[in-house]
C-alpha cells in the first residue's frame, strides 16, 4: 500500500503514536488524513481533518464511516494502559475496560470500514499492538490480555479480508517514550522511530513488523525452550 494520494482514518490522533502517525502519514503525501479522538478539539495538527471518534461507541464509530467514507488506510492506534495483574484488586473492571478500547475498539472501526475499504480498491489495515501481545508481566499483565486479543484479531482480520485486497500489518513494539509509559523505567524507542518502521513495511507489502530489538528478540524467543513466555519476568 502506497501512501501517496492515500486518504488515512488514525484513531486516538490527539497525541502519541497516533500524532506520529497523523504526521507522517501527511509527510509521504497522503491526500487526506482524518484524526480520530474523543475530544476534536484537543486534535492540534495541521493539514488533519479533526473527527469526533470514540472507539467504544458504536453509533461514532457508524458515524465516522459514513463521513470518511473514502478512506483507503485504517490506522487503528487508540489504546490505554492500566498497570496491574490478574489477581490484583479490580482485576476484572480493569480487563472489561481495557478490552473495551484494545479489543473491541479496533474491531468496531474494522467492521465499520471493511466495505469502505472495498469499495476503494482494498486499501490497508494497520494494528497497533504491542511486545506484550507475547509475554507477560505483573505489571501489565491485565493489558497484554487486551494486546493478545488484538493480535488474534488482527490475525482474523487478515483471513476475512483478504479476498477484497486489504492489506492488514500487525505493528509489534515494546515501550515507547509517550503518555502512555510515564512512570515505566525501561528503555524505550521515540515514537517517530516506530512509526517509521511501520509505514516502510506498509508500503512495502508487509504483513507483520517487529519496530524494535526488544521485539525481535521476544518473537525469536517464542519458539525457544522454553518459551520466553514461561519464564519468570522478575529473574
Amino acid at each position: 500500500m502506497k501512501l501517496h494520494n492515500a486518504t488515512v482514518l488514525v484513531t486516538g490522533a490527539n497525541r502519541g503514536i497516533g500524532l506520529v502517525f497523523a504526521r507522517e502519514v501527511l509527510a509521504r503525501g497522503a491526500r487526506k488524513v482524518y484524526a480520530g479522538a474523543r475530544d476534536p478539539a484537543s486534535l492540534t495538527l495541521p493539514g488533519v481533518e479533526p473527527l469526533a471518534l470514540d472507539v467504544t461507541v458504536d453509533e461514532q464509530v457508524a458515524a465516522a464511516a459514513r463521513r470518511a467514507s473514502d478512506v483507503t488506510l485504517v490506522i487503528n492506534n487508540a489504546g490505554i494502559a492500566h498497570f496491574g495483574g490478574f489477581l490484583a484488586e479490580g482485576g476484572v473492571g480493569s480487563a472489561r475496560t481495557q478490552m473495551e478500547t484494545n479489543f473491541f475498539g479496533p474491531l468496531r472501526v474494522s467492521q465499520a470500514f471493511a466495505p469502505v475499504l472495498a469499495a476503494n480498491g482494498g486499501g490497508a489495515v494497520l494494528n497497533v499492538l504491542s511486545v506484550a501481545s507475547w509475554i507477560s508481566s505483573p505489571m501489565l499483565a491485565v493489558y497484554g490480555a487486551s494486546k493478545s486479543a488484538a493480535w488474534a484479531l488482527t490475525n482474523g482480520l487478515r483471513n476475512e479480508l483478504r479476498a477484497q485486497g486489504t492489506q492488514v500489518l500487525g505493528m509489534h513494539m515494546g515501550f515507547v517514550d509517550t503518555d502512555l509509559t510515564q512512570g515505566i523505567e525501561m528503555p524505550k524507542s521515540t515514537p517517530e522511530d516506530v512509526v517509521r518502521r511501520a509505514l516502510d513495511a506498509l508500503e512495502a507489502g508487509a504483513e507483520e513488523v517487529l519496530a524494535d530489538e526488544l521485539t525481535r528478540q521476544v518473537k525469536g524467543g517464542l519458539s525457544a525452550e522454553p518459551g520466553i513466555y514461561l519464564r519468570d519476568p522478575r529473574a
